[in-house]
């Protein structure tokens, strides 16, 4: 990642408060769950998007698979904290859709990082060019049309 993400260049925030089973015996949120806070917020911004993931997708044969993660960690979220987890449509390729992701509280980047997500067949799983109903939706929802 070549710059630190802003809270400002996020038009979807998700709101999420650390659970006392997600922090380990340091007591900061272990690793691995700041992906599964990015899979909530990946799956709000689809339903902000007015996007029934993954139903939507399966009416036209098609699924979402996750190809690369990326995860910067800055500094520890602890128990009860509330983040705030923004989620934007960086980049559309022609099969893949890159995500990226900011994880604060209180104003402060905590993480940073994306995800890509290759839009395939979902009974042979080879890629296939994203619908041209969701590049619409994310287009019109981001408000600008993300790096081709």
């Amino acid at each position: 990642m070549s710059s630190l993400p802003e809270l400002s260049q996020f038009s979807f925030l998700h709101a999420l408060r650390v659970r006392w089973a997600e922090v380990d015996p340091q007591s900061i949120v272990f690793n691995g769950h700041y992906l599964t806070y990015a899979d909530v917020a990946i799956t709000e911004y689809f339903r902000a998007l007015g996007v029934a993931y993954p139903g939507d997708l399966a009416q036209d044969g098609g699924d979402f698979f996750a190809i690369r993660t990326l995860l910067e960690y800055r500094a520890p979220a602890r128990f009860d904290d509330q983040l705030q987890i923004g989620v934007r449509s960086a980049r559309l390729g022609r099969s893949s859709l890159t995500f990226a992701l900011g994880i604060w509280r209180d104003g402060e980047l905590l993480t940073s990082g994306e995800i890509v997500y290759v839009h395939a067949d979902g009974a042979t799983r080879s890629s296939a060019p994203l619908p041209q109903w969701l590049r619409e939706k994310i287009e019109s929802f981001e408000n600008t049309q993300p790096q081709g």
